[in-house]
């Protein structure tokens, strides 16, 4: 219809309210009908009351203990039986029979109790009253769900509608083999339709126009009025086959068309040649980053590790976990996992047992053992040690949350550094031929605990190397790991998939970014190079803004950045400020230039460090002021000892706090 023929109720400004009241939170929406009925309650006894009298009553003794009554006895069995579950959506013959039993319910209870009144109380209401009044009620109830039907429940149903009716608008980038058998597949389901393919391939240029099951085939050209032609949501990568750089550049030519971006897998990772749905995911954390990652060196994996015992501390957290899963494929003798998080070390365990399954007859004879503990009970590490002859160590565990250390700074001296300790003094006893510390990026010129620790945890083995020893003792300093426990992507992804903001800490913070796999695969090949107190760099590549990577994850998921310049974005970009300790960019290394090494990706520094004799006695002091708990004393000793450690003015350490006259902490 048009302006002229809309009825009072579908003007502009009850459009606009009825939008606003559709949009209201479940919770207030209930309280709001709750409300409601239970004005209706009072009103009904009121209304029944005054025609039983025949005149408007006053508020007396026995009115308002009518009104107590109804309203104590019908909205519990109102709410049991879900009058407040469906707002919008109460119409229909269910819905009615549904008000019909809870008044039949609530009027009996009504009737008895004002029967049962008199005997309890000198209170006398009309009989009469326990008939009318409910009737009234129903009257009253369904007249306002019929109201909020009329009022509300077209533009609920529409809305509903669309959300059910919108499907998932697919335009497959492939149409190879993997690409017809996943539209083969998406046929069958009613959620999801495909709505043609995409073809880049220039030696299939032919093929460009023609149909595969009816659905046709397109080129590149003109890709955005394709997108916007056919309505697509989603594009799926059905190009298992490709190198990882094509996979790369046709990705980022798809940035920036508002369509999310899932793939299949590639064929090396892919268990058979069969594509099903299943198989579509998300994008791989490396697809974030414009990377070329090297292969490994097969001997250099394998150097370490095949027929050996492994030993690998923190190996439920996510470098850790990546280390015994390519320790496993080298086929080593045994594989000691040490971690205290009994939940990740159980999953570990357990998928590498189904992994070792599939590895054939060759790899059931290694010896998968997860020992729950800490590297900071000495007394477990001196049993494994006498258990086992161990052959190499990859040292992961440590706590590496920048802020939640900066907040419990003790503890993380004690577990990173002195549990440090612990391991390299008994390695030295036990003659282990191979030691590899997994260090970071934040040891270099550190401004929080987290980076001093590990700074510290370089110096302890820099000494024990240069020390006549059996030992080879290295470490291996890189950044950012993309998808770890303590990386951005996962936060990102799940503020992100609530609908935003998705916060970065500063607009110009930086990071070296490298994906778990390519970490852990350096971390075993570093350790194959060692001669003894190396220094190892891993060539993080360009540093990435995370400003730019929020920006990256959100247009491939298909949505559109909210700013200024695009006001009516999907997703914004909000900004919390650095948080304690943390620095605007990082540094891998504290002196002068690295060295190449054999491996193009693994450079070599010459950082200087004290000699045991000093570096022990300064562990002394440290270990001293943490007994006493002096956390001033211990930051002024950790600046004397870490070489360009610039310490957060205020001491965020949660015991440090002093309580102020209001009863709140604060912090010096």
């Amino acid at each position: 219809m048009n302006r002229s023929e809309r009825s009072p109720l579908d003007s502009d400004s009850t459009t606009s309210l009825r939008n606003q009241a559709i949009a209201l939170p479940r919770l207030i929406k209930r309280i709001s009908v709750l409300g409601l009925d239970t004005v209706l309650c009072i009103l009904s006894v009121y209304i029944t009351i005054s025609l039983r009298f025949e005149e408007f009553q006053d508020l007396s003794p026995m009115v308002l203990s009518a009104m107590a009554l109804s309203v104590i006895l019908a909205l519990p069995i109102f709410i049991t039986h879900g009058l407040y579950r469906a707002i919008f959506r109460y119409s229909g013959g269910a819905a009615l029979w549904t008000v019909v039993r809870a008044v039949v319910i609530y009027g009996v209870l009504f009737f008895v109790s004002i029967l049962a009144l008199p005997l309890i109380a000198p209170i006398h209401i009309p009989r009469s009253i326990g008939l009318s009044q409910p009737l009234l009620l129903f009257i009253l109830i369904g007249a306002s769900r019929a109201f909020a039907n009329y009022w509300l429940g077209d533009t609920y149903r529409q809305l509903l509608f669309r959300k059910r009716a919108a499907l998932t608008r697919v335009l497959i980038y492939g149409a190879g083999s993997a690409g017809r058998q996943l539209a083969q597949e998406i046929q069958t389901k009613s959620n999801l339709k495909v709505v043609g393919f995409l073809d880049g391939d220039e030696r299939r240029r032919g093929i460009v126009g023609a149909h595969i099951d009816g659905i046709e085939i397109y080129a590149l050209d003109h890709l955005r009025d394709l997108i916007i032609s056919l309505n697509v949501t989603e594009i799926w990568l059905a190009i298992p086959s490709v190198s990882k750089s094509r996979r790369r550049e046709i990705i980022n030519s798809l940035v920036g068309f508002n369509v999310a971006i899932r793939t299949l897998p590639t064929l090396d990772e892919l268990a058979s040649g069969q594509v099903s749905i299943s198989d579509v995911r998300q994008l791989d954390i490396d697809d974030l980053l414009n990377r070329e990652i090297v292969p490994p060196h097969p001997l250099l994996l394998s150097s370490n590790i095949q027929g050996k015992v492994v030993l690998i501390t923190g190996a439920a957290g996510s470098i850790g976990s990546e280390l015994a899963r390519l320790a496993l494929a080298e086929m080593p003798s045994a594989l000691i996992l040490l971690d205290r998080n009994e939940f990740g070390l159980y999953t570990l365990h357990q998928e590498l047992l189904a992994k070792q399954q599939s590895l054939g007859d060759a790899a059931s004879a290694i010896a998968v053992m997860p020992i729950l503990g800490s590297i900071g009970d000495r007394q477990l590490l001196l049993e494994l040690f006498k258990a086992h002859h161990v052959d190499v160590i990859y040292h992961a565990a440590a706590y590496k949350h920048v802020p939640l250390v900066e907040h419990n700074l003790k503890e993380g001296i004690r577990n990173n550094v002195f549990g440090t300790l612990a391991l390299v003094e008994l390695a030295t006893q036990f003659k282990v031929p191979r030691f590899i510390l997994v260090s970071t990026d934040k040891a270099v010129r550190p401004t929080n605990i987290m980076g001093v620790s590990k700074r510290l945890c370089e110096m302890i083995l820099q000494a024990f190397a240069a020390m006549p020893s059996q030992t080879t003792f290295s470490m291996v300093r890189f950044g950012n790991v993309l998808g770890s426990s303590g990386s951005v992507v996962p936060q990102f992804r799940q503020q992100i998939l609530d609908g935003g903001p998705v916060t970065v800490t500063h607009p110009e913070v930086t990071r070296y970014f490298m994906s778990v796999t390519e970490a852990a695969q350096l971390v075993i090949q570093a350790g194959a190079m060692a001669q003894g107190g190396d220094v190892y760099l891993l060539d993080m590549g360009k540093p990435v803004k995370i400003v730019d990577l929020a920006k990256r994850m959100i247009e491939l998921s298909g949505l559109q950045v909210k700013s200024e310049a695009t006001p009516y974005g999907d997703i914004e970009i909000t900004f919390s400020g650095l948080r304690p300790g943390e620095k605007l960019y990082e540094e891998l290394l504290i002196g002068n230039q690295p060295q190449a090494s054999s491996h193009p990706r693994i450079f070599k520094a010459q950082d200087d460090y004290l000699p045991w004799i000093n570096l022990e006695e300064q562990l002394g002091l440290l270990q001293n002021l943490l007994d006493q708990g002096d956390i001033v004393a211990i930051r002024q000793l950790l600046q004397s000892l870490v070489s360009g450690y610039i310490p957060d003015q205020k001491i965020v350490d949660w015991s440090y706090a002093v309580l102020d006259e209001g009863g709140g902490g604060k912090f010096q």
